[in-house]
């Protein structure tokens, strides 16, 4: 049984203006990290866009359909951009995610990675962020939860940023515990550990900035784990981005691509031992193209080892 791999051309077709961070050179960089990967490499589908209002309401989903330029940019905030092909891209994250879960559960394959642009963890209810337009992976938590009847998720985001619009996408959701670790101060300013969550799962971990991969290890080891252990999920989905890299240009965390590998690995574990070792991972940031490559293939070659 191999890891399932969701990406699609579309993907390339989100195209930022020269020299944003978030390029479509990232998913040529994800593709050579994992060209040596032996994956069941599917196309990501289109989501209805009933998917997208399992999180947002539909006046978010009709304005950004509206802004969608017929040629060249368009801006929503100041980081984030749209072109021609970004809904169809956007639509195909959702659906890619959406997609790795109902394989997962259906035990057509133990895990999955989707390689997807753009990323999502910043979208909040009706506010794009951080390159972000939809919640990509709070919607994947929603379709387990609601569409294939789990009563208790888990989302492990390890992005060098807090993932603020999954925490504002789940705030109130009992079912769905919620953990981030991500460099503090920094964009977007949110991630305290007094936000909590309206029924108490949300759990943040902020890091220091310069600090390495021992730190990060300590705190997972001290807080998430033991929270997530104890939330026995049945699923554990990824936030997984890679900007926490020493050589990342948005940061200043000091991880390695070994770092990367185990705490892909520690989160396998709790899989196996809760979930029936059921993982779904999503790429969020990553800006550094040498350093995407090496902790992508560190990931994903854990999830493929223990997928088979």
């Amino acid at each position: 049984m191999a890891t399932a791999l969701y990406s699609h051309p579309a993907f390339r077709g989100h195209v930022t203006p020269p020299g944003h961070p978030e390029q479509v050179a990232r998913l040529a960089a994800v593709e050579a990290g994992l060209a040596g990967l032996p994956l069941d490499r599917r196309l990501a589908p289109l989501a209805e866009e009933a998917e997208v209002l399992r999180c947002h309401p539909g006046g978010w989903l009709r304005r950004v359909k509206a802004a969608v330029p017929e040629t060249g940019w368009a801006q929503l905030d100041g980081d984030t951009w749209l072109s021609p092909g970004t809904l169809e891209a956007a639509l195909r994250a959702v659906g890619g995610a959406g997609a790795a879960v109902d394989a997962v559960i259906a035990g057509e394959v133990k895990n999955a990675f989707v390689a997807a642009r753009p990323p999502g963890h910043h979208a909040e209810t009706a506010t794009a962020m951080g390159f972000c337009l939809f919640g990509t992976v709070a919607i994947a938590a929603k379709r387990a939860l609601d569409h294939h009847g789990l009563s208790r998720i888990a989302i492990v985001d390890f992005d060098v940023h807090h993932g603020n619009g999954t925490q504002d996408l789940l705030w109130e959701e009992s079912r769905c515990f919620f953990a981030s670790s991500h460099e503090m101060p920094l964009y977007p300013g949110t991630g305290r550990p007094s936000e909590k969550g309206a029924q108490d799962q949300i759990l943040n971990l902020p890091l220091k900035g310069g600090s390495g991969g021992e730190a990060m290890r300590a705190g997972y080891e001290a807080q998430i784990f033991p929270a997530l252990a104890a939330w026995k999920p049945e699923l554990i989905l990824i936030s997984a981005g890679f900007d926490a890299h020493a050589d990342d240009p948005l940061a200043s965390l000091r991880w390695q691509a070994e770092d990367f590998r185990w705490l892909t690995a520690r989160i396998c574990d709790l899989a196996e031992e809760h979930a029936g070792g059921r993982v779904v991972s999503c790429l969020e940031g990553g800006y550094d193209l040498a350093a995407l490559a090496a902790s992508v293939a560190a990931h994903v070659g854990v999830l493929e080892e223990r997928g088979r």
